[in-house]
């Protein structure tokens, strides 16, 4: 799984000197930022954090955590893993609250889902995040993030079939790129949106990466996020990228509810800081 405590490797691209000036030409200089998300909250949009839970009494997250499972390892079940109630939810390490504070800052009226596969040492197994994963594409759920990933090639093939589920089941997956230089799952397969971090703290200023597997840079440096036991933190890593990017797809999707992932894909091309004609 990603591992924040080590040094962070976000993409080279989103760095001042490497971006380039892409102008939206056409059909696509009428989407704005306005018009994608201008005056939404993320009313009606539930997101899904899967990670090592939420603590849903933190202060910076108000009444927005609507309820929790933990997906638990047991070689006796089907997929092996089996679903326990966490409700109200509580965060074993910090790591997904702070996420979720993230998505509550941008987007407040979005109701947002704990679903715990890490434990308090940041670990879980690939079989339990996958779980966790179908759990949230079952209860249509309409933003996942997904700060965390795997680099063991085995799981490649469940993965991508499980993020195709996602992909044509109407549910738009948010993942964080590996925070070292190594491939890594879901990250890589073009049904998700894949993000890293970039310098700014501007919650909704992100860019488009014009040589993907990379797709998009978020805030992800010295980010003040909310932490276990009710704490806040300074943080850096791409993890911290991935919530700012699912928070304004909440938006978008609040505000227009009919667009399509390929299409929320489309409208965060368009309204990107390095593609968006202001």
């Amino acid at each position: 799984m990603a591992n924040d405590r080590l040094l962070p490797a976000w993409s080279s691209q989103f760095t001042p000197e490497a971006i380039r000036q892409l102008t939206a030409m056409g059909p696509l200089a009428e989407i704005t930022p306005e018009w994608a998300w201008g005056q939404s909250r993320g009313a009606g949009v539930r997101v899904a954090v899967v990670d090592s839970g939420i603590e849903h009494d933190h202060p910076a997250l108000e009444d927005s955590v609507c309820g929790g499972v933990a997906a638990v390892y047991d070689e006796r079940y089907k997929g092996k893993a089996r679903f326990e109630a966490d409700d109200p939810p509580h965060d074993l390490s910090g790591h997904g609250t702070a996420c979720a504070g993230i998505i509550h800052f941008i987007s407040p009226e979005a109701e947002l889902y704990s679903v715990r596969v890490l434990g308090r040492d940041m670990r879980g197994k690939a079989l339990q995040f996958a779980a966790g994963l179908r759990w949230a594409i079952e209860q249509d759920m309409g933003v996942v993030n997904l700060s965390l990933s795997t680099s063991r090639e085995e799981y490649f093939a469940l993965f991508h079939q499980i993020t195709d589920q996602a992909y044509f089941h109407n549910v738009v997956i948010v993942s964080a790129v590996n925070n070292i230089p190594a491939p890594s799952y879901p990250s890589l397969y073009s049904s998700v949106i894949s993000v890293a971090a970039h310098e700014g703290h501007d919650p909704f200023t992100y860019y488009y990466n014009p040589s993907p597997p990379v797709e998009f840079g978020a805030p992800g440096i010295d980010v003040r996020v909310a932490w276990k036991d009710r704490q806040y933190l300074a943080m850096t890593g791409n993890s911290f990228a991935a919530p700012h990017i699912s928070a304004i797809v909440a938006l978008i999707r609040s505000k227009h509810p009919e667009l399509t992932p390929f299409q929320i894909k489309t409208v965060l091309l368009a309204c990107a800081a390095n593609t968006h004609r202001s």
